[in-house]
């Protein structure tokens, strides 16, 4: 076996090469996933292929972790396993959109009542400020106005549980999508 100057066997090897940002618990996701398609972890670049992209201080970002992998240029089935790869991405893409709209709709709607509530708080503030001072109107309206403030966290947490049965079915389809794309992408190879 003849080996080359950078100590692997064979001869030239040409590779493209792919970045892959994500969360850190989907990097294992990813690596699996990509494999299918040819790709391998790209040890030249750090150890392990991985980089974190560093934590900003009092900015609300998560910690997002860098994925670079390489793949022979002159691979079989390079077309379809690109297809494949995109159909993958797509099927991605829509997981981390219906996680997202888990808490999207519940957040929107905890906020409005919020919103709500801090419009009668402020209905009763200017009622008992008002000259003369109009006391039961300050009561009638600093009662929904407590209701306001206080049913937003019950309403979201409702909200969530509620779109979250609805979405994980959904979520688990597109899961089976992509073991399918997977399997016919390692197929191919």
């Amino acid at each position: 076996m003849v080996e080359n100057r950078t100590g692997r066997p064979g001869g030239f090897i040409g590779y493209e090469y792919k970045e892959v940002v994500t969360d850190p618990g989907q990097v294992s996701f990813f690596i699996d996933g990509y494999a299918n398609f040819g790709w391998e972890i790209d040890e030249n670049v750090m150890p392990g292929g991985l980089e974190k992209y560093p934590e900003r201080t009092g900015s609300s970002h998560q910690r997002k972790t860098v994925i670079r992998f390489k793949r022979n240029r002159k691979i079989i089935n390079k077309m379809e396993l690109t297809r494949l790869q995109r159909n993958f991405e797509a099927c991605v893409d829509q997981i981390s959109r219906l996680e997202k709209e888990k808490t999207a709709r519940p957040t929107v709607i905890a906020l409005a009542v919020g919103i709500l509530g801090t419009a009668f708080m402020a209905g009763s503030t200017f009622a008992v400020t008002a000259d003369p001072p109009l006391i039961a109107l300050c009561i009638i309206l600093a009662i929904p106005g407590f209701l306001g403030w206080i049913l937003p966290y019950f309403l979201y947490r409702a909200g969530v549980r509620k779109q979250t049965e609805k979405i994980t079915p959904l979520i688990e389809e597109k899961y089976d999508e992509i073991y399918e794309i997977c399997e016919k992408g390692n197929k191919l190879l």
